[in-house]
């Protein structure tokens, strides 16, 4: 797609588009990792990742599919040096007990499927040699029982961290892995909170209608910093890798709608990014926020801010999910800042914001893509909006996102 037919933002403020991507005809995209010149994504209805060669980001050009085992998706992944780590677990929007996204936002996920007959999908980590990036080679499978693996961090070295659903267990939880071989990963330890071990005996102690489930945690020194979805934040001693210890636990749902997603540690300033996901159309979840952490005291998290709203239109009313959904990692190799953060807002797109002044965070930037031109998503009656999934930004500053149906959107921030 060359610059001229570049799709038309349907807002931007000093941030334009430079480059899309349909992703070889499979533009629904939900985690994206630019590494060396290549964006892997991780599909939610296609049922792989693709690679997309990014290296001129104006003229990106799709270089390779890899499939999925039958029934799976592989939603998120993680590239670092010459390994790229994939999920792999149940395609869970695939199954109709799934198609109103309440039943996947306001219960545990094992109570939804029990029952299930023979396992039709392969739950784990697929763990491929990037050396030769547009051909990966699978080198090991960590396999997994349950509904297989949400989320991944890892960033080199010999750990993992993966937010996993396991028989015995009423959501994703907490698990260390040990890549000492890559070609043999193994789990090392686990922790989880309290009630979620159902086979243990424990009960949930949360209200009906609440999801408690890991969507993942970002590591950073000897702690995680995991987000719970309606379960808060809780901040995680690692140092013993087989041994996780509880430094601290915050729910502020309710009163807020929880879908805490992620937590994002600025250990230089002493502060944490924390974003709870917008999960349901026209705000039905309620008002969602990004949240400015004071961890001074890990034991003891405070907020100290919340960041503004896109305010330029009614995005409530224009339909689907409007509210935050991720925010830009900064991974080693990726750019990298503790002053200025990228966002996805879903239906308000790509925001960037400046916290140089903690309690005072200020919007600098905003792309919002234009209405996807197909409909990957076969949920019935989603509607044909925008929904800025992932963000990822790498270290010349450009911004790659995903969307559910509308492609990679490649932006350059001019503030």
């Amino acid at each position: 797609m060359t610059a001229h037919t570049l799709p038309q933002p349907e807002y931007s403020r000093n941030m334009r588009l430079i480059g899309h991507s349909n992703q070889g005809g499979k533009p629904d995209g939900v985690q994206v990792m630019v590494h060396r010149g290549y964006a892997y994504i991780g599909h939610m209805v296609s049922q792989g990742f693709s690679i997309v060669d990014v290296r001129d980001p104006k003229n990106p050009r799709d270089a390779g599919f890899v499939a999925a085992p039958a029934g799976t998706w592989n939603v998120h992944l993680q590239a670092h040096d010459d390994l790229l780590l994939v999920i792999n677990a149940r395609d869970l929007f695939a199954d109709v007990r799934f198609a109103d996204e309440k039943v996947y936002y306001t219960r545990s996920v094992s109570e939804t499927v029990q029952g299930s007959n023979a396992r039709g999908w392969s739950a784990g980590v697929r763990i491929f040699d990037i050396s030769t990036p547009d051909k990966p080679r699978e080198i090991s499978f960590l396999s997994l029982d349950g509904i297989g693996v949400h989320r991944i961090w890892y960033v080199g070295g010999r750990w993992a961290y993966v937010s996993a659903l396991l028989d015995g267990y009423s959501d994703y939880i907490f698990l260390t892995l040990d890549l000492a071989d890559p070609c043999n990963p193994q789990i090392a330890g686990r922790w989880w909170l309290p009630g979620m071990h159902t086979a243990g005996g424990e009960t949930p102690s949360w209200p009906e209608g609440k999801r408690y489930a890991l969507h993942h945690a970002i590591i950073s020194g000897d702690t995680a910093y995991a987000s719970w979805r309606d379960g808060g934040l809780t901040l995680l001693d690692i140092k013993d890798k087989n041994a996780p210890q509880l430094i601290s636990h915050r729910n502020w749902s309710p009163p807020f709608g929880g879908g805490t997603h992620t937590a994002l540690p600025l250990p230089d300033r002493d502060l944490l990014v924390v974003l709870d996901e917008a999960v349901l159309d026209n705000q039905e979840d309620g008002e969602k926020l990004i949240w400015l952490f004071d961890i001074r005291e890990p034991a003891n998290p405070v907020s100290i801010a919340t960041f503004p709203q896109p305010n330029e239109r009614d995005y409530v009313s224009k339909g689907a999910h409007f509210g935050p959904h991720n925010l830009h990692e900064n991974r080693p190799g990726s750019f990298v800042s503790s002053t200025l953060i990228f966002a996805t807002y879903q239906n308000a797109g790509v925001r960037a914001y400046d916290i140089s002044n903690p309690f005072q965070p200020k919007e600098t930037g905003a792309l919002v893509p234009a209405a996807p031109t197909v409909m990957m998503d076969t949920r019935p009656g989603r509607p044909q909006i925008i929904q800025s999934c992932d963000v990822f930004v790498d270290p010349q500053g450009i911004i790659y996102s995903t969307d559910y149906n509308g492609g990679l959107s490649i932006i350059e921030y001019l503030g």
